[in-house]
């Protein structure tokens, strides 16, 4: 078999090209990717809770909490009681955080521009359609 013709092959080799080139951009911030994309879904949406943090960044819980144990830490974030249900835990962008993760989203949108240059824009829909298509409709193993 040829590394052309396994899909699989060509779509790890992407992943690992488009996650070093975001990693490199993020990384002026001191933030990995993921924290990167954690503060822009934040500053989308703030005070969510953790869970609905986790669908919306297809996290588990343990491994979104020790990203968000990381910006906590980092003064990004703080972690309050729900008013509204006891039992969950909002997240809450601090000042500081607020502006990083207007600079993250910035890099980030700013990144996505220069990663997908050399498509056109109908190149781009469709990449986008296609990732989706795969995304919503493949079984799972």
């Amino acid at each position: 078999m040829q590394e052309m013709d396994c899909i699989f092959f060509q779509l790890a080799k992407a992943y690992q090209l488009g996650s070093r080139f975001l990693s490199q951009k993020v990384s002026e911030l001191n933030l990995t990717p993921v924290q990167a994309m954690i503060l822009g879904f934040l500053a989308d949406e703030d005070q969510i809770t953790s869970s609905e943090l986790g669908r919306k960044a297809e996290l588990d819980s343990a491994t979104l909490t020790g990203i968000l144990d990381r910006l906590e830490a980092a003064g990004y974030l703080e972690r309050r009681s729900n008013p509204d249900d006891r039992r969950s835990i909002l997240i809450h962008l601090t000042k500081q955080g607020k502006g990083m993760a207007r600079d993250a989203v910035r890099i980030i949108l700013e990144a996505n521009q220069s990663f997908l240059q050399v498509l056109t824009e109908e190149q781009k829909r469709n990449l986008h359609d296609i990732i989706h298509i795969l995304r919503r409709h493949t079984p799972r193993a």
